[in-house]
């Protein structure tokens, strides 16, 4: 299993069509340090989209596939891509700097009218994803047989999309499971949160077969926004997965990096860091003071200490036992 970042394109709804080049280079450097290397960028509306739809981003297609060039090869990055701009020239152009995937998307119900695209993919030597974009328009049975029917094409994998966020557990645990029975190629799943339930549905997909879990960090994209990237690890640790993923890799560069770059944009964190941490940890919001007090004088990572005095003591953690802790870290 892993996540498939898609700060980078979904995420960019919040600024506007895309990031300029800066945010682009400084989101992909704080993913790949925290081990998060599936990763989808550029223009919102996919590759080509600037020219055949006048969805202007800050930087053509090109720029965005020039200032990636010194990662290509560090991590697994792409593209979105419209059926309708699936053409020779814009998949060309995608494997010509090297891009590991597009991700062809199309609506629920509309799988036919991709079939073009994904076959040009794969001919180019690309991994193909497909996004079937408000897959609950379909019964979980119309789905199913419709992610049967693309797949057949030669795709790698195909993702639900819950594109308004209006799905519920249940929903995405019998959509899940009935697609996961009908192909043989992974099942993903990208959640919105406008009901705020995007964590809950990602654990409901992966306990019915999905493997790979589209997320957002700090929850960027269109409305509501996806599953937060940093929840979406956070909630699989608890569960002893998605051990690869340096979580505090992660909290640090959206604390000390990402959440200031995003203060010009008015962009509201919904669930900052520390309190995912104490979430994730057990630890009780009123030591925080305590704990801060202790990780400053003693100068080690506050979340660390955090992390580690509540594996000892979650319900009345001492100042003694915090400085005892971070004089083991």
């Amino acid at each position: 299993m892993k996540l498939l970042d898609c700060t980078l394109r979904d995420g960019g709804n919040v600024v506007g069509k895309g990031y300029n080049i800066e945010y682009t280079v400084m989101m992909i450097k704080g993913l790949i340090r925290a081990n998060i290397k599936t990763i989808e960028m550029g223009n919102c509306v996919g590759i080509g989209a600037w020219k055949s739809q006048g969805d202007a981003a800050p930087a053509t297609d090109i720029e965005y596939l020039e200032a990636v060039q010194p990662y290509v090869d560090q991590a697994e990055i792409g593209m979105f891509c419209g059926w309708k701009n699936g053409t020779e020239e814009n998949i060309a152009l995608a494997a010509k700097y090297g891009l590991n995937f597009l991700r062809i998307g199309a609506n629920a119900g509309d799988g036919a009218l991709a079939i073009d695209a994904i076959k040009r993919v794969k001919a180019a030597g690309l991994v193909c994803r497909y996004s079937m974009m408000k897959a609950y328009v379909l019964t979980a049975d119309e789905a199913a047989e419709e992610a049967a029917m693309v797949a057949e094409a030669g795709l790698d994998e195909i993702t639900i999309m819950d594109s308004a966020g209006t799905m519920t557990p249940d929903q995405v645990k019998e959509y899940t499971e009935k697609m996961v029975a009908k192909v043989k190629i992974p099942v993903a799943f990208h959640g919105h949160n406008n009901l705020g339930l995007s964590v809950a549905n990602a654990l409901a997909a992966y306990e019915s077969g999905a493997q790979v879990f589209d997320c957002g960090m700090l929850g960027m994209a269109r409305s509501a926004g996806n599953c937060a990237t940093e929840l979406a690890a956070a909630a699989f640790q608890r569960r002893g997965l998605l051990q690869d993923v340096d979580l505090n890799a992660l909290l640090e560069f959206e604390d000390t990096t990402l959440i200031p770059a995003m203060e010009k944009y008015n962009y509201h964190v919904a669930v900052k860091p520390l309190d995912l941490v104490l979430g994730l940890s057990g630890a009780h919001s009123s030591f925080t003071n305590t704990f801060k007090e202790v990780a400053a004088e003693k100068e080690v990572s506050l979340y660390k200490l955090i992390l580690e005095t509540s594996l000892i003591d979650r319900k009345n953690p001492s100042r003694e036992l915090m400085e005892e802790v971070a004089a083991r870290i």
